[in-house]
């Protein structure tokens, strides 16, 4: 009976031992490209292909993330849309634009998470499992070469919507893009660029790095029919058949990646109660993550191609 203890304790030993390993070396590296049609467009509008990136998390060395951003270029989307946190090193803002070299020649367009100021720090991960770190998280005394990344990017021709709402014609259809400084930080002032959604557009969408719940009711609100995020890693650490545990926000568990519908108040009501004009949401998981925490499990990293199409 003992010996058959410890050969049950030993099994479950080494399949824990498997878990860590692959969650740590196998599903971090294993990059998924995610396809996902939108129906937000008026009826008659060609189709546009997004590419949402997010949460790159960036350290130079990670030579094998780098190249796999690199090639989505070969996609040629028509806009391009990174929803923020793309450093996690001093000295990335180099390799990111590298990595970036053939979208930078796509349109696009930028928002900044916080870890595009502050330099990731080791974390008690047992803190996501509570709101304690929404609380007055501690944040990292090394601060990150913000100007640089947006200097970089804004050269190339890519767009930083912070705080900013402009019109852009995009493979000729007229889009509203309207964005907001990193919520989770307390950055956002999304009344300074509050107004109704233009009746020129053909679609107004909304750019935020963290999906908290006073900014996405704010924008729908206003009209927003397509609201773009990132930030919460999908939870990063997934129980398969039942999803994630945190989103690392106020967002719910259900909306915590991938897409969905949102109206304001929508925090607080069953999704099956969306009305006709609901906006869309699409929560990117994100391709990386804090360096010091690596681990993902059920929830690989990701970037999407969204083909926005005419509503039927």
């Amino acid at each position: 009976m003992e010996r058959r203890a410890w050969s049950v304790l030993g099994t479950g030993a080494a399949a824990a031992g498997a878990a860590v390993t692959y969650a740590t070396w196998v599903e971090p590296r294993w990059f998924a490209l995610r396809r996902v049609d939108v129906p937000c467009l008026p009826a008659g509008t060609r189709p546009l292909r997004v590419l949402h990136l997010s949460d790159l998390h960036l350290v130079p060395r990670q030579h094998r993330k780098r190249e796999w951003v690199s090639g989505l270029a070969a996609l040629a989307p028509d806009l391009v849309v990174h929803t923020g946190d793309h450093l996690a090193d001093q000295e990335a803002v180099p390799a990111v634009l590298q990595t970036y070299d053939r979208l930078l020649d796509v349109p696009g367009l930028f928002v900044l998470g916080s870890n595009d100021y502050f330099a990731p720090v080791l974390k008690n991960p047992l803190r996501y499992f509570d709101d304690s770190h929404r609380k007055g998280e501690e944040l990292s005394p090394v601060r990150l070469p913000t100007a640089d990344l947006v200097d970089g990017l804004t050269a190339r021709g890519w767009l930083d919507l912070t705080h900013r709402r402009v019109e852009l014609d995009v493979a000729g259809v007229r889009l509203e893009l309207v964005g907001v400084d990193d919520p989770h930080l307390e950055l956002d002032d999304y009344a300074s660029v509050s107004a109704p959604a233009s009746p020129d557009a053909a679609l107004t969408i909304g750019v935020t790095h963290a999906p908290y719940q006073r900014v996405l009711d704010a924008m729908s609100a206003d009209g927003v029919r397509l609201l773009i995020a990132g930030h919460t890693h999908g939870g990063q650490l997934q129980v398969p058949g039942y999803g994630a545990l945190v989103t690392n926000c106020d967002l719910d568990k259900g909306r915590v990646a991938g897409l969905s519908r949102w109206w304001p108040g929508a925090g607080s009501a069953p999704s099956e109660q969306a009305p006709a004009d609901a906006a869309w949401l699409h929560v990117s998981a994100g391709l990386g993550g804090n360096p010091y925490t690596p681990f993902r499990f059920s929830c690989r990293p990701e970037a999407t191609l969204l083909t926005l199409r005419s509503v039927t």
